[in-house]
């Protein structure tokens, strides 16, 4: 310990640096677990849409209707907890949430995580990251009758 206190006396640079990086680092992985774990972009999940994953939107029916992702499935997060069974079968299939920033569908994969899905991500920025890579959305409810 007195080597350590030596150390840091001499290079008061180098261990500011060193308690800063570890200070960013767990400001990092907690951000991570806030916002429900891992986290794809707009291209990303284009790709996991192509290969068959189901993307779950968690906003309110109003601003579902307003304008969403084609083939979303409408899940409102209040919802989520009891509707787990609805999409049980997506349960070892690709689950993307997403909402209008990121932050309301990084707590719905977090539900979906404690309801036994084992591959759920989270769209990075939500759908405000979608429109700025202009990617398509439609307006109205097109799962009715699904």
């Amino acid at each position: 310990m007195n080597r350590f206190l030596e150390y840091a006396t001499h290079h008061p640079f180098l261990t500011g640096g060193t308690a800063a990086l570890a200070v960013a680092v767990a400001v990092y992985e907690l951000s991570k677990l806030r916002t429900g774990g891992q986290a794809v972009g707009p291209a990303d999940a284009v790709r996991l849409l192509n290969q068959g994953a189901l993307l779950l939107d968690v906003r309110t029916q109003a601003e579902f209707d307003s304008g969403h992702v084609i083939d979303a499935r409408h899940a409102p997060q209040e919802q989520l907890a009891q509707s787990g069974e609805t999409f049980k079968r997506y349960k070892d299939k690709v689950v993307i949430t997403c909402c209008e920033s990121g932050a309301r569908s990084g707590a719905a994969a977090r539900i979906l995580r404690d309801q036994g899905f084992t591959k759920v991500v989270n769209l990075r920025g939500g759908l405000q990251a979608w429109r700025a890579e202009t990617l398509p959305l439609v307006k109205g409810d097109a799962n009715k009758g699904k």
